[in-house]
């Protein structure tokens, strides 16, 4: 079963046949071998193989599969980094979580955001909302934020209607602010 997978894909012991033990001593076994690596609780991997062994995923991607897609995005340098607005690389992944945070994950810092609003947006527009609360991620000023945000607009990423839906449930009214004004500077 394991070698009929993709390279490059997650696996667990519940997407195996038979018993759940056996398929946890399955993965153990293969992890062993060298034909899968662990990445967190009950998620291991199929990557591709090299000489020193198998490549592990990004940490990122270990994150989104675990924590899934709905809600979550970047926070803090790693929001600014996703609009190339810092230099600045955090030494943990920065992922601000719309409901009741998971597990930890190696190398990644939860930050949970009471706004159930954030659940239908999407990665950049989540981002977009945490460099609005952290301005100071922001390494060259205002106008390249509205410019890097104009410029997602302009191809779809993000989607402003979408974003004003959400920021009335944000907790702090200079997001609300900052959002108001950047929805103008865009509009200008």
């Amino acid at each position: 079963m394991l070698e009929e997978l993709p390279v490059r894909s997650f696996v667990r012991a519940k997407d195996l046949p038979g018993s759940p033990t056996a398929a946890r001593n399955a993965l153990s076994r293969a992890a062993k071998r060298g034909d899968v690596v662990h990445c967190s609780r009950g998620l291991y991997f199929k990557g591709p193989k090299t000489r020193y062994g198998m490549a592990r995923p990004g940490v990122l991607e270990v994150a989104l599969k675990v924590l899934g897609v709905e809600g979550i995005g970047p926070a803090g340098y790693s929001a600014a980094r996703a609009f190339g607005l810092t230099t600045q690389v955090p030494a943990k992944v920065e992922l601000a979580v719309s409901g009741p945070l998971k597990q930890g994950i190696d190398g990644v810092k939860l930050h949970k955001r009471n706004n159930g609003r954030r659940r239908g947006l999407s990665f950049l527009e989540i981002a977009l909302l945490e460099v609005l609360r952290e301005p100071s991620t922001v390494e060259s000023g205002w106008d390249s934020l509205v410019s890097a945000a104009r410029n997602a607009v302009d191809k779809g990423e993000v989607r402003l209607g979408r974003i004003a839906e959400a920021v009335p449930g944000e907790s702090s009214p200079a997001v609300r602010t900052r959002f108001e004004h950047l929805a103008e500077s865009i509009a200008a």
